[in-house]
């Protein structure tokens, strides 16, 4: 990992998490973890559980992001559709993998081109304006 993420893998996930001491939801880890890149990222408080809403959120601010058609940088936002919705984030971290975090498992590694993820990314974004 280009920087310093080992001490979030196995963070419990804690719906509207957003402190690393405690837990931390899919949002609250992609902050997290955009933050120690240096960018910071807004805040939403939107439970796991009402995905539509996630997914409302998700293309209101589609704006704001650029989508990486080409090569992915690191750190990208990783959105993801469980359903009919995309209602789930990570971050790309290079080498093929994304960082992430889910009821059950907490913050892990996964690579992006397995098959559990392959076909459920939605695509790989960054924000229009860094800083």
């Amino acid at each position: 990992m280009n920087k310093e993420l080992n001490d979030l893998i196995g963070l419990p996930f804690i719906d509207g998490g957003r402190d690393p001491a405690v837990g931390l939801d899919c949002w609250g880890l992609s902050t997290e973890v955009f933050r120690r890149y240096g960018i910071e990222l807004p805040d939403y408080k939107i439970s796991c559980e009402d995905a539509s809403r996630i997914h409302s959120e998700v293309e209101e601010q589609r704006a704001g992001w650029r989508r990486c058609e080409q090569e992915i940088p690191v750190p990208a936002l990783v959105v993801i559709r469980f359903t009919v919705y995309c209602d789930h984030t990570g971050v790309y971290i290079g080498q093929g993998r994304f960082i992430h975090t889910r009821k059950g498992l907490g913050v892990n590694i996964d690579r992006v081109d397995s098959p559990a993820w392959a076909n459920r990314i939605e695509g790989f974004y960054v924000p229009e304006v860094r800083q």
